[in-house]
């Protein structure tokens, strides 16, 4: 029944193509790139059979020759950065006279099932922002590796310490990173003051916060905004991380060892029993993430998990931004409270397809370049982690209390681990992620689901 769902949920995703572009390219065609700077002859770029030539745009300070770059990322909506993308590729288009088709979408699982499908449809970008883990392993072989790319263009990515980037499962590294993550909980400390709450930090356990959530409910304030219908991937990754540790948390265990993945199951368990104490809204098993996270700005939950992106929109759409504050999620076992997820786990990538049409593979490249300078990069990591070799410095006095509440929790951590859930491939994660109502009211076991999806990351390893 549960494999019926995931075909579903494909046969959706491949019915709506998000991304820019046409055509596709044979996996094991290679072109060599000239190693030279960008080209100063007339170009053309190719929409469907058409050709189409930019021409020349007033303002244009740039020798590349003008084209039209389909380019996607997960910077839109709500995004703390989806403001500074836009601003630095219209200032790339104004410099080089090039236009950009920009197709950015939050990211939840549909999205990325979309981003897959476009990918097996050929209508892949030229240059996508994305997740460097297991959401780009099916495609990997339709992406040009850094290091390829650096033989034809030596100053590509040379301002980066790629050592502090996770390479993709092939060992290579795809993506150039731009802002690294932390995530955190964040807290309505009005609410809690009203109910007689201490807000958690550092010291506070699990049970304790437990008991603070049911206070809370007592007191007709719901505990914690989430989303059990479509982002999950928060509190799946903390009441995991509480049954293993920060060198053990990403690790994906096999579905024939229970000692292995019993930390998992363990970890869901607790989810399905926060869902049995009322713990959440209502509707968790309806809403979305839009809707949780604005319930809780409208300060209608007192906790709500997310990463180092919400807090700009937390605090630009709250009525009383000074109500609000970010902590630890607290811990349990061998996990402390400190012990946080965080790192580098997204990057600009450039198409195979891109690669091989010399005049998109010079945009191409100049765009990635030009949206990963230093000065870029310290604006979009701001209150976040970076890869530079050269660390950036932030203008405190440009970010709100709750970015820098943020960033003294994260600098402050006693261990950084990196996210269970970037190993997971998408459509293996459909038992447990698509199927929490099941999860919680019975009908499937979480250890029935913790196996099902182990059973598919085995599975998608050998195909």
């Amino acid at each position: 029944m549960k494999r019926k769902g995931l075909a579903l949920t494909m046969a959706m995703a491949m019915g709506v193509s998000m991304l820019a572009g046409c055509g596709s390219t044979p996996a094991d065609a290679t072109t060599a790139a000239p190693a030279t700077s960008p080209k100063t002859e007339a170009a053309t770029t190719k929409a469907g059979n058409d050709s189409t030539t930019e021409a020349p745009t007033e303002g244009q300070t740039s020798a590349l020759t003008p084209v039209k770059l389909s380019v996607f990322s997960t910077y839109a909506g709500n995004d703390a950065n989806a403001r500074l993308f836009q601003d630095a590729y219209k200032a790339w288009e104004k410099k080089t006279g090039s236009t950009v088709y920009d197709s950015s979408a939050i990211s939840d699982e549909t999205v990325k099932a979309r981003v897959t499908a476009d990918f097996e449809s050929g209508a892949e970008p030229d240059v996508l922002m994305y997740f460097t883990g297991a959401d780009a392993d099916s495609f990997l072989d339709k992406l040009v590796p850094v290091s390829e790319i650096q033989k034809a263009y030596p100053e590509y990515a040379s301002n980066m310490d790629m050592t502090k980037v996770p390479a993709s499962s092939d060992g290579n590294h795809y993506g150039v990173p731009v802002n690294g993550y932390w995530e955190g909980l964040f807290v309505n400390t009005k609410l809690l003051k009203d109910a007689g709450v201490d807000v958690p930090d550092e010291n506070t356990t699990w049970e304790e916060f437990i008991k603070d959530c049911e206070t809370l409910k007592e007191k007709g304030i719901t505990p914690i905004s989430a989303s059990l219908a479509t982002e999950i991937h928060y509190w799946f990754e903390f009441c995991i991380f509480n049954h293993r540790d920060v060198q053990t948390q990403n690790v994906i265990p096999s579905p024939d060892n229970k000692d292995d993945y019993l930390p998992l199951v363990e970890g869901i368990t607790d989810m399905k029993e926060m869902y049995e104490k009322g713990l959440f809204p209502e509707n968790t098993l309806s809403m979305d993430g839009k809707e949780a996270k604005q319930l809780f700005i409208d300060g209608k939950a007192a906790f709500y998990c997310d990463g180092n992106w919400a807090a700009q929109s937390i605090f630009e759409g709250a009525e009383n931004p000074e109500d609000f504050t970010v902590t630890y999620v607290p811990g349990e076992g061998n996990r402390k409270s400190t012990d946080i997820i965080a790192g580098m786990s997204s990057g600009y990538m450039i198409t195979r397809k891109a690669w091989e049409d010399p005049e998109i593979r010079e945009a191409a490249v100049d765009f990635v370049m030009s949206m990963t300078t230093d000065d870029v990069v310290a604006k979009f990591a701001g209150v976040s982690t970076d890869a530079l070799k050269t660390p950036a410095k932030i203008d405190k006095s440009q970010y709100n209390a709750l970015q820098l509440s943020g960033k003294d929790m994260a600098s402050k951590a006693t261990g950084l681990a990196l996210a269970l859930q970037d190993g997971i491939p998408t459509e293996a994660r459909v038992p447990v992620f698509d199927n929490m109502a099941a999860i919680v009211s019975g009908e499937v076991t979480p250890e029935e689901a913790v196996v099902e999806m182990l059973t598919l990351v085995a599975e998608s390893k050998t195909e």
